[in-house]
């Protein structure tokens, strides 16, 4: 009965894509049990079982666990996607312009051992040709970090084809990465000449399909993918990869983050956020302060450090960027 209760856990329609990997979620739960079994004994192995595959279920089983796990199902790869952008979408909220070693330290606040390729390539896609020490704003870097995050077997894939196709070789003597950590590999090299000239959108398209169908990780969806590349005759990499993480509609099929327009509202998240301010103590709650107050001389309210504030040279942008990485001045006090 309480197998068939941890199964029930493991298939509720909020996790659907964890219905692949319940072995995945048992060996680290029986993992887990048996690491911290003296502190788990005091309160029982069904409740434990049923506490694990809670946090599952609503995603907040990735906080602060190594990579390996991180990256080991699409449902984990979604959830840290999700925290990512709950944590720290103050950034964007607030206008903050930060670096890619200031995006890392981020990352490495939720996952320690977070590899710095993977920011480096998803700063790739923001910043082009820009030196990687350029600014970036918060909405332009998650959409790009979702892209690579998530689909990082699928890409290596794809920048193997895209060096072949340049080359001149058959697409179909392309041998598709099979190792998981396919992510931690170096892309082809790719010229200035080839990142300018690109190649034809048709015969690149055609080559993504027969990877999609064969492919064992995650990959955008094939109508998607063809809707993005009917626009254009010829294409580079990097300009694909721009593509897909601005494209609504891979947005919306992953399904980890809202709408860019969306993004810096999360009331849920904010409603806790006040529940918790609201029980630290001194802290004034201006919403539900008196009338009488307004008579007063006004004076600085408290602030709340959070680890990630120390960033030091963030920018700010206007409440109406549209997230480009220009950096603007900021006003002399």
């Amino acid at each position: 009965m309480r197998l068939q209760l941890l199964l029930d856990l493991c298939m509720d329609p909020g996790v659907s894509s964890a219905q692949r990997h319940v072995l995945t979620y048992m060996e680290d739960a029986v993992c887990q049990l048996l690491e911290n079994k003296e502190d788990i004994s005091q309160y029982g192995i069904a409740r434990f079982f049923t506490e694990y595959f809670n946090s599952v279920c609503q995603g907040t089983h990735i906080l602060f666990r190594e990579f390996s796990f991180i990256q080991a199902t699409p449902h984990n790869r979604a959830s840290f996607l999700r925290a990512f952008w709950r944590c720290f979408r103050t950034v964007g909220k607030n206008g903050d312009l930060l670096t890619m070693k200031e995006y890392h330290c981020l990352l490495q606040l939720l996952c320690p051992d977070f590899p710095l390729e993977l920011t480096q390539k998803a700063a790739r896609i923001v910043l082009m040709d820009d030196a990687m020490d350029c600014l970036m704003s918060f909405s332009d870097f998650l959409f790009a970090f979702q892209i690579q995050f998530y689909y990082s077997e699928f890409l290596e894939s794809v920048a193997a084809i895209y060096q072949d196709l340049l080359s001149g070789k058959n697409p179909n003597t392309v041998i598709v990465p099979t190792s998981s950590s396919g992510q931690h590999r170096q892309r082809p090299a790719l010229g200035e000449a080839s990142m300018l000239e690109g190649v034809e959108a048709s015969l690149f398209y055609q080559c993504l399909e027969n990877l999609c169908d064969r492919h064992k990780y995650s990959c955008p969806p094939p109508a998607l993918v063809k809707e993005v590349l009917s626009n254009v005759q010829r294409l580079t990499f990097y300009g694909f990869l721009v593509a897909l993480s601005k494209h609504h509609g891979i947005n919306q099929a992953l399904g980890a983050l809202p709408d860019k327009g969306d993004l810096m509202h999360d009331p849920a998240m904010d409603e806790e956020l006040e529940r918790l301010l609201a029980q630290v103590p001194g802290l004034v709650n201006s919403v539900t302060a008196s009338s009488e107050a307004s008579c007063l001389p006004s004076r600085t309210p408290p602030r709340v450090g959070s680890p990630w504030r120390p960033l030091h040279h963030a920018r700010k942008v206007d409440a109406e960027s549209d997230g480009s990485t220009e950096e603007t001045d900021e006003s002399e006090t």
